[in-house]
């Protein structure tokens, strides 16, 4: 069968297409095109332009075109019926093209009736006529051949596992590093790509053999031949591309490095606008782009398998001019550079609901800083232009829509007269308090000495230390602090409470050493709470309404604490003077 390499006029029916006069039941949508039929914007009677197409022959021999590109130029409801009285197509008949005097007449034929289509068997007899006569033999566009002893190219689009001979031309757009596990049946390692060419792209894994055999050989952002590989169901939890296949290496596959490269495209991105993201469900896999407002320093925390990871924190805005918290993981997080705000694309990035809306990267993730490509250009000229002016509003301190700024500041007062916190979820805002007042009593207890638990321990008064959740006795246990204050500023005070980093911030001491104080010098552990009154600190909190005996009261707990930065804090007012004096 013919690829068709010219515009054409189609009508949809079903799965089949008709150009008026042939009908055809081999045609399928790639799979970046499905949006089409998931809108029901592809329906029967439709009038479609199909732009770019390629043909694929699966193992019974059937040949199957897909459509690479394509728009519907008229709704169904818009035509009125079935155009013309197209007859089968039949393979090995003398397939026969419109040259462009064809073309142009029915074309004009369109325009023609593009508020009335001619519908059912009425289309003009002296249309076939024209269209029989100037149509022309068209000879099927062979694909680029691969080098010598494998089969012809195909589309990322085309593939599937009917499938048993193919090779694609793809591109390298993310390699991941190799991983290694360890069970009951063995030990093993594995690697993953993402592969991409014009038509889509798709994920491609290698297990041991062809982890030793592949993995030095690929280098991100090169092309290669990649063919015989085993093709499978996605795993949607796994991937966020936007392939119902994907590929694994196996002993017959080959990756040869192509040097004919030009054509190939770097990366395909569907972003999502920062504002969108609130209508986004949960764990959704998303790409997005924006520009680097704020960066965190890089952090160490433990994970749940006593595994140590590097973890930072950034702010990125977009031009819908919402700011959202984007969580770096291992290795991106510890030479991440956000100095000059860089335009940062990331492609697979894990939608949360943590403090509202939140993003992180994942082991699959793809991180573009300062990419080149259209939307970060237009990104860079928006913000030097006006977007460095605007403090963006927050998605991930925030619920819904309320609050301002890229930390949703608050006086205590709004806090109160906003009724912050009394909905199904709990709000994050920030203020600039100053501690008025902080309980010495109750502040710290004796917790789990394990690593990763900070549950109170019971004294067995033997020299151990019960641990009810791990359902041990320890030698010794740790400190913890767990502490009340009264912070205020010019508006109003607020009980908040500390835990044991924003605690021991607010007191300049580690939780250890005032454990040792209160029980070897009162006076001193007195006098460390002497000197952490009246100090000025900035605090995010969390707030919400909770019930507790019945009793309903707003809880306020400090996510962080840290000291004002007098600058930054200055530029805010004054920016806020400026609106304030505008309005």
């Amino acid at each position: 069968m013919a690829v068709f390499r010219c515009l054409c006029l189609c009508v949809m029916f079903l799965s089949c297409l008709s150009d008026f006069f042939l009908l055809c039941a081999a045609f399928m949508l790639s799979t970046q095109l499905n949006y089409l039929a998931e809108q029901n914007e592809v329906a029967p009677n439709c009038v479609c332009l199909v732009k770019r197409s390629v043909t694929n022959v699966l193992k019974d021999g059937r040949p199957v075109v897909i459509i690479l590109d394509m728009e519907v130029v008229k709704p169904a409801d818009q035509v009125g019926g079935k155009i013309g009285d197209p007859t089968p197509y039949v393979e090995g008949e003398q397939v026969l093209y419109c040259t462009a005097k064809g073309i142009i007449w029915l074309y004009v034929l369109w325009l023609c009736n593009v508020g009335h289509l001619v519908p059912s068997h009425n289309f003009p007899a002296g249309g076939r006529m024209l269209y029989t006569e100037f149509r022309i033999q068209n000879k099927p566009m062979s694909a680029p051949n691969t080098p010598s002893g494998t089969s012809k190219v195909v589309p990322i689009a085309s593939l599937n596992p009917y499938q048993s001979k193919w090779t694609v031309r793809a591109r390298v757009t993310n390699k991941s590093a190799i991983r290694t596990w360890s069970n009951s049946r063995g030990d093993g390692k594995l690697f993953s790509m993402e592969i991409v060419d014009e038509s889509g792209e798709i994920r491609v894994t290698g297990f041991n053999q062809e982890v030793d055999k592949f993995y030095s050989l690929i280098e991100q952002g090169k092309v290669y031949y990649i063919s015989k590989g085993s093709l499978k169901i996605a795993n949607k939890q796994f991937t966020s591309l936007k392939n119902d296949y994907e590929m694994t290496l196996n002993g017959d596959s080959s990756i040869i490095p192509c040097d004919d490269s030009q054509d190939v495209p770097m990366v395909q991105c569907d972003f999502v606008f920062i504002a969108d993201l609130e209508a986004r469900d949960k764990d959704a896999i998303v790409d997005v782009i924006g520009v680097c407002k704020s960066v965190e320093d890089v952090t160490r925390i433990t994970t749940k398998n006593s595994r140590e990871v590097s973890k930072r924190n950034i702010q990125l805005m977009d031009m819908s001019g919402k700011t959202i918290q984007v969580t770096m993981w291992g290795k991106e997080a510890e030479t991440f550079d956000g100095t000059g705000q860089p335009i940062l694309a990331i492609k697979g990035a894990r939608l949360s609901d943590f403090g509202g809306r939140s993003l992180s990267t994942l082991y699959s993730s793809t991180l573009m800083i300062n990419p080149d490509m259209p939307e970060a250009y237009k990104l860079r000229g928006w913000y030097d232009k006006e977007g460095h002016a605007l403090d963006g509003q927050s998605m991930t301190e925030m619920r819904g829509g309320g609050g301002s700024g890229p930390t949703n500041w608050k006086t205590l007062a709004d806090v109160k007269n906003e009724h912050l916190g009394h909905g199904d979820k709990a709000d994050y805002f920030t203020c600039v308090g100053t501690i008025v007042y902080m309980r010495k009593e109750n502040c710290l207890y004796q917790a789990c000495s394990s690593k990763d638990c900070n549950k109170k321990v019971v004294d067995q008064q033997n020299g151990m230390y019960r641990c009810e959740k791990c359902d041990k006795e320890f030698p010794d246990f740790k400190y913890r602090l767990m502490l009340s204050a009264n912070i205020a500023d010019f508006s109003d005070n607020q009980w908040v409470t500390c835990f044991q980093d924003s605690a021991e911030t607010l007191l300049g001491q580690k939780a250890d050493y005032i454990g040792q104080l209160k029980d070897s010098n009162e006076a001193a552990f007195d006098e460390i709470f002497q000197h952490a009154n009246f100090n000025t600190f900035v605090f995010r909190n969390r707030v919400k309404l909770e019930t507790y005996n019945d009793e309903s009261r707003i809880k306020v707990t400090v996510v962080e604490a840290k000291p004002v930065d007098h600058k930054e804090y200055s530029k805010r007012l004054i920016m806020n003077i400026r609106k304030t004096a505008a309005q």
